[in-house]
C-alpha cells in the first residue's frame, strides 16, 4: 500500500491529503471526458449553423435559379396577359359588335378555378403557387377566347347583306385620324357649361366637306332637329340606324336608297353648335352606342387603338 501523500493549502494554511485512489482517478478522467464531449459537440453545432455543407451550397444555388426563372416566367406572363387583355376588349368593343353579340360577362372571364393548397405544401413556395395560378388564368381566357371567335365565325356566316347595311367607316375621310373632336361620353356642355351625356362623335373640317352614309339604308328623315341643326337619319335595318347633324345641306331625300360611301350631305354649324364639324351617332335598338365601335372596316386594329384614344379627347367640343 502506497504511503500517504499531501499539499499545503495556502487558504487554510493546512497540509490536506491527496486523494490517489483507482475510484478518484476515474471519476476526474469521466469528468474531463464528459467536459471534452460537450466542447466538441458545441463546437460542431456552431460551425455547422455559421457554415453550410458542400450538399447545402449546391442546394441553395439551385433554389437561387428556381427562383429567378420563375420570376422570369413571371414577367412572360405578365407580358401575354396585357396582349390577352387588350384580345378581350376588342372582341367585347368591336367584334361582337359587328355581329351583334353580347359580351361576355367578365364574371366569366375572370373567374378562378383550380386548388392551390396541395401545390402550396409540396413546394412550400408562394411563388411557385402564384406563377401557376396565373398560368392557369391565362389557360382558361384563352379557351374562352377561342370559343367566341368561334362563335362570331359562326354568326358571321350567310351574313353578307347585314354586313353591307350595318354602319362599318367613318362618315368622313380621315384616314390620318386627325378629324376627331370629341367622342361619345360625360363630358362639359360648350354652350350651357354643365355635364351632360355626348350621344354622338364629333369630326372637324372645313365648310361643305363631304359627309358619307356609313352603311347601306334608306333614308329615314332629312330636315331641321331642335339642337342638331340640319340632320339625315338613315335606317339601316337589323335594327341600326345613324344620325348626321349641323349639317350646311343635304344631297338625298327622305326615301332615297343610300349605299356604304354615298354622299348624303355636307358638313355645316347649324343648330346648336360652336363651330364647323359633323356630329355623327350609331343607334342600335333606338338607343345611342359609342360610335368607335363601328369602324371595323376602315381601320386597322392600331388606327383603332388611336381612334379609341382620340375620341377620349374633351378639349375640342362643338355642340
Amino acid at each position: 500500500m502506497s504511503e500517504p501523500k499531501f499539499q499545503f493549502n495556502s487558504r487554510t494554511l493546512t497540509y490536506e491529503r491527496i486523494d490517489n485512489t483507482i475510484r478518484h482517478k476515474i471519476k476526474s478522467l469521466g469528468s474531463h471526458l464528459i467536459t471534452s464531449v460537450l466542447s466538441g459537440l458545441a463546437c460542431f453545432v456552431a460551425f455547422a449553423m455559421l457554415f453550410d455543407s458542400p450538399r447545402e451550397r449546391i442546394l441553395r444555388s439551385q433554389n437561387a435559379q428556381l427562383e429567378a426563372q420563375y420570376e422570369f416566367v413571371n414577367i412572360q406572363l405578365d407580358q401575354i396577359q396585357e396582349v390577352l387583355t387588350d384580345m378581350q376588349q376588342r372582341d367585347d368593343n368591336m367584334y361582337r359588335v359587328v355581329v351583334q353579340a353580347e359580351p361576355i360577362p367578365s364574371s366569366i372571364r375572370n373567374a378562378e378555378s383550380g386548388q392551390y393548397e396541395d401545390l402550396r405544401k409540396k413546394t412550400n413556395s408562394e411563388l411557385a403557387v402564384s406563377t401557376t395560378k396565373k398560368l392557369n388564368n391565362i389557360k382558361r381566357q384563352l379557351y374562352i377566347q377561342s370559343h367566341s371567335f368561334d362563335e362570331i365565325v359562326d354568326l358571321a356566316k350567310n351574313k353578307e347583306e347585314k354586313f353591307l347595311c350595318m354602319p362599318a367607316i367613318q362618315p368622313v375621310l380621315n384616314k390620318d385620324l386627325k378629324r376627331v373632336a370629341s367622342g361619345y361620353g360625360i363630358r362639359i356642355d360648350p354652350i350651357y357649361k354643365i355635364p351632360k351625356l355626348h350621344t354622338g362623335m364629333d369630326f372637324t373640317g372645313s365648310l361643305n366637306t363631304e359627309i358619307y352614309a356609313t352603311g347601306k339604308g334608306v333614308v329615314k328623315s332629312i330636315g331641321w332637329m331642335q339642337g342638331y341643326g340640319n340632320t339625315v337619319i338613315i335606317d339601316h335595318g337589323f335594327n341600326y340606324e345613324t344620325l348626321y347633324a349641323h349639317l350646311s345641306s343635304i344631297k338625298v331625300k327622305e326615301g332615297s336608297k343610300v349605299n356604304r360611301g354615298d354622299v348624303i350631305a355636307y358638313m355645316g354649324s347649324t343648330g346648336k353648335s360652336t363651330g364647323i364639324h359633323l356630329h355623327y351617332e350609331v343607334h342600335l335598338r333606338g338607343r345611342a352606342t359609342n360610335p368607335q365601335n363601328y369602324y371595323f372596316m376602315d381601320l386597322n386594329p392600331q388606327d383603332y387603338d388611336r381612334m379609341v384614344q382620340l375620341s377620349s379627347n374633351y378639349g375640342n367640343v362643338f355642340d
